[in-house]
């Protein structure tokens, strides 16, 4: 293992007993490997939260680059002409 700083984390007594149990059942080797691997799915998450934006944020770009919008009205109308579906 990398070097490693001993840091004090504050949990509430719930997280507390939850952490000790997954040590207890065997999920877990040492209170340690349960708070490294909930930072690592921390860390997971926040990658993919902000790939989701990224992602968001070309296809926002994208859509208006592609040019002027079309009024909704007039498609919704065309279709439910096409299609014969009533208006609702």
């Amino acid at each position: 293992m990398a070097h490693v700083e001993k840091l004090s984390v504050a949990l509430t007594q719930d997280m507390a007993t939850e952490v000790r149990a997954a040590v207890a059942s065997g999920d877990y080797g040492s209170v340690s490997e349960v708070i490294r691997d909930a930072l690592r799915a921390w860390r997971l998450r926040r990658k993919i939260e902000t790939l989701e934006t990224d992602e968001l944020r070309r296809l926002v770009t994208e859509g208006i680059e592609s040019g002027p919008g079309l009024d909704a009205d007039a498609v919704f109308a065309k279709l439910r002409a096409r299609f014969g579906r009533p208006e609702v």
